[in-house]
């Protein structure tokens, strides 16, 4: 087989070459590029350690806000529970202020009430004492004017009594 090359083959011309390349290369960048290279990496890791720093403080802050938040949620807990404890208490002292009024007002109105009731009974006892004493002087009267029997004695008690 005559005329057959190899599509993979090694040259060590180009081998040389591509070393020789990379040698100058790497010289070149180490005289030229290197050192700004390293200070941009410097710059670069000092700007990501004050990030990770400002980071670390932010963090530590937001946990103190934290503990400063759950600390004043506990503390509004605590005058919540003070407050509704103190409005409860007022509110059954209210309570009673009021049934305490309420019970007084009754007792005034029971009190008028038995008043009224007693001068109404005085009132209707004298009213039945006048009627009783009219009846008296008009059977007493009556009875002057004419001699009575006992018939006439009788009917005119009757006559009385249904007066009454």
């Amino acid at each position: 087989m005559h005329g057959f090359s190899p599509i993979v083959g090694i040259n060590f011309t180009t081998i040389i070459f591509t070393f020789i390349n990379t040698i100058i290369l790497l010289a070149l960048y180490r005289r030229f590029l290197h050192s700004k290279v390293m200070e941009m990496l410097e710059r670069r890791r000092e700007l990501i350690s004050a990030e990770l720093s400002s980071a670390e403080q932010a963090k530590l802050s937001a946990e103190e806000k934290e503990r400063e938040y759950t600390a004043l949620l506990a503390n509004s807990k605590t005058e919540a529970e003070q407050i509704i404890t103190a409005a409860t208490v007022r509110a059954a002292e209210k309570e009673r202020d009021i049934i305490s009024g309420a019970n007084s007002e009754a007792t005034r109105i029971l009190a008028r009430a038995d008043e009224n009731i007693e001068l109404e009974k005085k009132r209707v006892v004298n009213e039945i004492k006048n009627q009783i004493s009219e009846l008296v002087i008009m059977t007493a009267s009556a009875v002057a004017e004419k001699e009575i029997s006992e018939k006439d004695n009788s009917e005119l008690i009757d006559s009385f009594l249904v007066k009454i």
